[in-house]
Parts: C-alpha cells; sequence; structure tokens
C-alpha cells in the first residue's frame, strides 16, 4: 500500500571531480566521478527509501538503456515507480567545486501520455518539485481534498508554482526562489503563509534554515557545522533535506516541525560528504552518527535581530 507519494523528472547524473573543463579539442581526465539517479524529487524519493519507508515515484522514463538502468536503481530500494514517458533520458553533468556545483542539464520533458491515476489509499504524504506540472496540481488538491500532507520543494519558480503553492502544507523553497520573485527572504515567508502553508521556510545552505513554525513564529535553525575539507559534493543535500524530512514525519507525525527539521538537517550534512546522489544517501544510524559528530554553527547577533 501507498505510504507517500512523490512526483518529479528523472534525471541520470553524472557527477565528477576535474581541475578544469577542456575547450577546443583538449582532453582531461576527471580525479573522481560518480554515476546515479538524480533529480530533486526523484532524490528525495530514493532518501526516504534509503531510511526505511520505499515511497510511490510517478517520474519520467525512457524506454532506453539509461532508462532501464534508472529502473534498476529504483528496484533496489524498492521505490515503486509509476512511468510517464519520455523520448529520451534526461542527464545532468555536475562539477561539484570549493563547496558549488556547475550543472549542464540536458533534459526531455516531453511527455508522451497524461500522468496515470493512482490510488491514493493509505498516502500519508505528497512530495513535489514542480515537475509534471499537470499532474502535480491534480494530486496536490487531491491529497488536500484528502487530509494527506502535501509538501513542496520550491528550488525555483516554476509555471505553476503560484498555483501550486494554494494546495500546499509545507514549503521549503530556495534562495533562488526569493531571488527570481525579487523578495527578500523575509517577505518569501510572508508569501508562503498568504497562499496557506501551515509551515515555510528557506533553505540557505551553510546559513541554514529561515523558517516558520506552528505557531508562526520565525526564526533561523542553524546549519551543522561540517568541516571545509570533509564536504565532497553540495548537489543533491536539498533533496536529501527533503526526503528527510518526509520520512521523519511518516514516521513520527506527532512531532513538531522543527524537530522534523532537525533529522534533516543531519541528513543533508551526512550528504555533502560524499559524491554522487546514490553515495550520499543516509541510513538512521548515519544521521544519528552525524548528530554526535557536528555542532550547530552559532548564529551572529546581527543576523538574528535581522531575522
Amino acid at each position: 500500500m501507498m505510504q507517500a507519494l512523490f512526483i518529479g523528472q528523472t534525471y541520470i547524473d553524472v557527477t565528477f571531480i576535474a581541475d578544469r573543463i577542456p575547450t577546443g579539442d583538449d582532453k582531461d581526465v576527471a580525479r573522481d566521478y560518480a554515476v546515479s539517479f538524480g533529480g530533486n524529487a526523484v532524490t528525495a524519493a530514493f532518501a526516504c527509501a534509503r531510511l526505511g519507508i520505499p515511497p510511490d515515484l510517478l517520474t519520467s522514463v525512457a524506454d532506453d538503456w539509461l532508462g532501464r538502468m534508472f529502473l534498476d536503481m529504483a528496484a533496489k530500494y524498492q521505490v515503486c515507480v509509476h512511468t510517464r514517458k519520455v523520448r529520451r533520458s534526461s542527464l545532468s553533468f555536475v562539477m561539484p567545486k570549493e563547496g558549488k556545483r556547475a550543472i549542464v542539464r540536458c533534459r526531455d520533458d516531453d511527455y508522451l501520455h497524461p500522468f496515470p491515476p493512482l490510488n491514493l489509499r493509505g498516502c500519508r504524504a505528497l512530495h513535489l518539485d514542480g515537475h509534471q506540472a499537470d499532474a502535480a496540481i491534480h494530486y496536490a488538491k487531491a491529497c488536500r481534498e484528502a487530509g494527506i500532507l502535501t509538501s513542496l520543494d520550491g528550488g525555483g519558480v516554476r509555471v505553476n508554482t503560484m498555483e501550486l503553492l494554494g494546495f500546499i502544507d509545507i514549503a521549503i523553497v530556495s534562495e533562488r526562489f526569493c531571488e527570481q520573485l525579487h523578495l527578500s527572504p523575509i517577505a518569501a515567508l510572508e508569501l508562503l503563509k498568504t497562499k496557506g502553508c501551515k509551515i515555510g521556510g528557506i533553505t540557505m545552505g551553510e546559513r541554514g534554515l529561515l523558517w516558520y513554525d506552528e505557531n508562526d513564529e520565525v526564526c533561523t535553525m542553524p546549519a551543522l557545522v561540517v568541516p571545509t575539507e570533509e564536504i565532497v559534493d553540495t548537489n543533491g543535500a536539498g533533496d536529501v533535506f527533503h526526503g528527510s524530512y518526509i520520512y521523519s514525519y511518516l514516521t513520527r507525525p506527532d512531532q513538531p516541525w522543527g524537530n522534523h527539521f532537525q533529522f534533516a538537517r543531519a541528513a543533508s550534512a551526512h550528504a555533502i560528504r560524499y559524491l554522487g546522489n546514490e553515495a550520499r544517501l543516509p541510513s538512521v544510524a548515519d544521521v544519528e552518527a552525524t548528530v554526535l559528530r557536528y555542532r550547530p554553527a552559532e548564529i551572529p547577533v546581527s543576523r538574528t535581530a535581522a531575522v
């Protein structure tokens, strides 16, 4: 029976560490690389599965060798995939360097068929990243009517974002989301409140999470301090964060959201120490070990006052 539904766009991520990118007829050899599944909601679904609750995943899949490789990965983690056919698999080429990551995406989102009808019986959470706009709004409305928790990864403003927010309970957006709307972080939180989101937040990397809680109180959850020399690849850490708070909610639905976000914070701190999405997926034991290993960053007085 379905416990959670994630909806997104499948990528195959090729992540590599190189000192430079060749140009012209030049060549170079990467120092390390990883090949894995990718995509925001897709990676979040795998994170939830690795922690112990394999969700259902509605995502794009092509009938090619990369598509079949993706389905093999999903089977390994017992993720139940509901496919929406595209002609070609999408790819991401990711180059992490010095705590940042440059990405080139090759995307086919020309869906060949309508999204499939799914039975939501037993479902307790829906997580979206805005891809598959028609499916996202359909299932957000259906879950809202059924009293199922709805969550949005607002990594950027998409064509359906403003409409979608009206059916979202938990909206965690990025600084890029704020920049695209020309809003300050505080103004972006106010926007989420006016859209009816019960919990809203902005992920700010090493500066933590600015968010408002069940009582509309705005606060900052500092990031865990991972030494620079241990940071390998920050790509996908936000997706792990989303998948982990969904897992935490499913296992402890009566806990306050601050507890769910603390669990997810530790999961994402674990994630940045590994190359590629599959290697970074944490187990519950990994999350618990990370909580003990790293301390939260101190919040400067000036920033606290600004919040």
